[in-house]
């Protein structure tokens, strides 16, 4: 098969607006800001805390939109905001977009909005209360009636960004991410990836989330599987057990996904350059690729996982010196091993073939594992060296080894 890249773009040279100085005068400032450029339109509501789980199931609320990362509040984390609402402290208000007349999308109070309506419909058991612990392990149709009736008299409060804040859907886009970047600049910290998602939302975004699910690939990476649902695809039956995993809550399978399409065009990264960077321009540029690109790339993931697993099993990706229990999968190894398998997916009846040899191998070759510099030999697998350069040589390593092996 062949080395598909995908459509060519520019990844490093991509500028970076917040570091220029715009020259122009006052005046033009002036008329821009008054002609309402970048200016969003609001308006605020409250909503009893008794009818948030209607309104939620009324259809007319998006609760995943792209933007959105995954749920990550434990039932601790969700008790906690009730207790809150028991002692009335003030609770930030939730974010919403006007997508059309009374259609909204939550662009930040997910969280909130999904612990309140879950607690109303007896979803969990009240745990790790702490001013009134007296109330740990009772739902919402137990607690005492004069408790229920006084969060019943609570309302979250809300900020709508209206619909006529944007004359356009690009216009739209960039608006909302850039109020969703400003709304999480604090607080719980999102992680790399979950920017990229919240950001740089879109088809290869989505097409990364998709990958994610793929079975290999999480049996390589020794993540639960996601179970979907046959008739809706969109649907995870098991995301429970998937959000007591810290992997999954943060994205950090999708983002190696898309670690293995940005390496593709590792040429392109400069040698100072910033890897999150690479990976952000390559996420919005990859955006734009065509369905023909998108099913070739399908392709060429699914085979190489494929043919990673059925040679090194669950061991592909751990270091040379792995041998104790705890030892874990590695990018150090994911990100050359599968570039070097992904060349040479013409040649899978050879590398089943001599499956054995390649797997005993892999790392025999002591003297080829070794950087060579003034200072130091440094360990061509080691971990701490994650340069374009280290990469490059761990990807050539692999290139020859098997090269070598199927000869």
């Amino acid at each position: 098969m062949e080395h598909v890249k995908g459509e060519k773009f520019d990844l490093i040279n991509k500028s970076d607006s917040k570091d220029k100085v715009i020259d122009i005068s006052d005046n033009e400032i002036n008329e821009r800001y008054l002609k309402g450029e970048i200016r969003i339109v609001t308006e605020q509501a409250r909503y009893p805390l008794d009818t948030i789980s209607k309104m939620l199931e009324s259809g007319k609320y998006n609760l995943n939109p792209e933007y959105q990362r995954r749920k990550r509040w434990s039932v601790e984390q969700k008790s906690r905001l009730i207790e809150s609402l028991i002692i009335n402290v003030p609770i930030p208000p939730v974010f919403l977009y006007e997508v059309s007349f009374a259609e909204y999308e939550v662009m930040d109070g997910l969280q909130r909005l999904t612990a309140i309506s879950e607690f109303y419909n007896d979803k969990y058991e009240l745990k790790g209360l702490e001013q009134w612990a007296s109330l740990n392990g009772r739902i919402y149709s137990k607690l005492p009636k004069k408790v229920r009736e006084g969060i019943d008299r609570r309302y979250l409060s809300s900020v709508v960004l209206l619909n006529e804040t944007a004359k356009t859907s690009v216009e739209a886009d960039f608006l909302k991410q850039i109020v969703f970047e400003r709304l999480n600049s604090g607080g719980d910290k999102l992680t790399a990836q979950e920017t990229r998602n919240a950001l740089h939302g879109g088809k290869f975004n989505n097409f990364c989330i998709e990958l994610s699910r793929n079975d290999n690939f999480r049996n390589l990476w020794n993540y639960p599987l996601i179970i979907v649902d046959d008739n809706d695809n969109s649907k995870i039956l098991n995301e429970k057990e998937l959000l007591e995993t810290e992997s999954y809550r943060k994205m950090e399978d999708v983002e190696l996904v898309l670690r293995f399409f940005a390496y593709r065009h590792l040429d392109e990264l400069s040698n100072s350059g910033s890897q999150e960077k690479f990976l952000d321009n390559f996420l919005s540029q990859a955006n734009s690729f065509s369905e023909i690109t998108l099913n070739e790339l399908r392709l060429i993931f699914e085979k190489t996982m494929d043919i990673t697993f059925k040679v090194f099993g669950k061991s592909a990706f751990y270091m040379p010196d792995a041998s104790n229990k705890k030892s874990t999968p590695t990018k150090t190894i994911y990100d050359s091993l599968m570039q070097s398998i992904s060349k040479i997916l013409d040649k899978e009846e050879l590398i089943i073939l001599n499956a054995k040899k390649i797997r005993d191998n892999k790392f025999k070759e002591k003297e080829k594992l070794i950087i060579k510099d003034k200072k130091k030999n440094n360990q061509l697998f080691d971990g701490k060296y994650n340069s374009k350069n280290n990469v490059i040589d761990r990807i050539k390593y692999f290139d020859n080894y098997l090269k070598e092996m199927i000869k």
